[in-house]
């Protein structure tokens, strides 16, 4: 029998998120909207959460929008003709937010102390956000940062309480029309983080939200707007999980950042839901004169993610970024990428994107970069490498990329390979167990990338990695 063969038949059956995210708790909700999506959703979310007029116009408006645009056609049309949207439930809600862990109900505290995120912050975080399916149920920020005008609330708290802030940019950076799924967002979000930085505050440790999916056909569909003032800098991560059903779940979230003149955010993902979970998300950040938006991603899990963060550099000598790593097992496909628009002249923009591909697995980078025909000095870099572990694996690179204007520059650099064997098989001498040969083949592989999550987020991403790779050769 040949390697490869071998390879193809030990293809490695282990889920992740059984060891990490695959338990649910039974529940009784306080608050559930039914299955399927009409006017009357919109019209029983709006009215559990109290919602002005404005925003039951917002989602209406919404609804139709969704309803009206198609599915897009092309690389993933018929995996999203699969979703029964009618069996889908659009809001479910235990209790209401508290800044009280001893408050938060006894089911959903179970939760999340299992997943560690009480511990977590404690340890190093400035502020967490913990939300279970359709609501935030846990929410806290250390005294100093209110002492400093820094606001960390749910989208909900923050668009009844912080209007004056919270509706200039909500909407602006991610239209309702932008796609259907952000159109469906729109309609019946819940959810997710509401974040401002006041001028000049530089947050020394990081913000945090952890998504959790606890409910069987659950669509979960958080809203984040961040919006950092002049000078201001900080860190926000999110953690997403959820259990393995034998139903479909739908995560659709859209995140809005805005880096005002000299502002820097960077935004970190590690998101490790179960194979049942369609994960749709429409990211995108405006950064003004002399800003900085940084995406630091890694996507493991779901049947299907969707998911292209995206920087619109509007003020010169702007500068976005966006680090990916993808982890495509069998079953599902990893699309992924990001899209850079330069919209001011000096600006520069960095992509790198690494993705591995194990048995039929499928991992995609969609990417556009754009420098329109009037704009000035202008860079970008573009790197895009996959990793194949198996005959079987599968990995597709669609670049976009237009350039015009005077001055301006790109480059593009794509590779694929494949995991050598003479490289497992010299660690293997050398007396490394297998399973442990092919994590430091694929770790080496994604290193340089691995180190620029937080510390707390890289050894979790490793250990991820690793319980992915087991059997996976041989």
């Amino acid at each position: 029998m040949s390697q490869n063969e071998t390879q193809e038949e030990k293809v490695p059956n282990i889920d992740v998120e059984r060891d990490v995210g695959n338990f649910s708790y039974q529940t009784t909700y306080d608050y559930d909207a039914g299955k399927g999506l009409t006017e009357a959703t919109i019209d029983y979310i709006c009215d559990v959460k109290g919602e002005p007029d404005w925003m039951r116009e917002f989602r209406k408006k919404a609804l139709k929008v969704f309803n009206d645009k198609p599915i897009p056609l092309g690389w993933a049309s018929e995996d999203l003709k699969t979703i029964d949207l009618d069996r889908i439930s659009y809001y479910m809600a235990k209790g209401r937010p508290t800044r009280s862990w001893d408050e938060v109900p006894e089911e959903i505290k179970q939760t999340f102390e299992r997943l560690g995120v009480p511990e977590k912050e404690r340890a190093f975080l400035a502020g967490v956000e913990a939300q279970f399916d359709s609501e935030s149920s846990y929410s806290s920020m250390k005294e100093e940062l209110f002492k400093q005008g820094v606001i960390f609330v749910s989208s909900s708290e923050g668009l009844m309480k912080y209007p004056e802030i919270f509706r200039p940019w909500f909407g602006k950076v991610i239209p309702i029309g932008d796609n259907k799924y952000s159109a469906l967002n729109s309609a019946v979000f819940s959810g997710g983080s509401f974040i401002y930085i006041p001028k000049g505050v530089k947050l020394k440790q990081p913000l945090q939200a952890y998504f959790r999916i606890n409910a069987e056909e659950m669509g979960q569909f958080e809203r984040t707007l961040i919006i950092a003032d002049e000078g201001s800098e900080m860190m926000y991560m999110e953690g997403c999980t959820a259990p393995q059903y034998e139903t479909s779940s739908l995560h659709s979230a859209v995140v809005e950042l805005v880096a005002l003149k000299g502002a820097k955010i960077q935004y970190v993902t590690v998101q490790n839901w179960s194979s049942n979970v369609f994960n749709l998300v429409t990211k995108r950040g405006l950064a003004l004169e002399d800003a900085e938006i940084r995406w630091i991603d890694c996507n493991i899990g779901s049947r299907l993610t969707m998911k292209y963060p995206a920087v619109v550099l509007r003020g010169e000598r702007a500068r976005g970024e966006v680090l990916s790593i993808a982890l495509a097992h069998d079953g599902q496909h990893q699309d992924t990428g990001s899209k850079m628009i330069h919209a001011a002249d000096h600006t520069s923009s960095n992509i790198i994107s690494k993705s591995i591909s194990i048995g039929k697995g499928r991992a995609s980078y969609r990417g556009m970069v754009q420098m329109p025909r009037h704009l000035k000095h202008c860079k970008n870099n573009t790197e895009c490498d996959a990793l194949l572990i198996n005959t079987n694996s599968r990995t597709d690179t669609y670049p976009a990329i237009t350039v015009r204007g005077e001055g301006n520059s790109v480059q593009h650099e794509a590779s694929v390979s494949k995991v050598s064997e003479e490289q497992i098989f010299y660690m293997q001498q050398r007396g490394i167990p297998e399973a442990e040969a092919m994590s430091l083949a694929v770790n080496g592989f994604v290193n340089d990338l691995v180190r620029e999550f937080p510390m707390e987020y890289s050894v979790e991403l490793r250990r991820l990695i690793d319980l992915e790779m087991e059997g996976s050769v041989g």
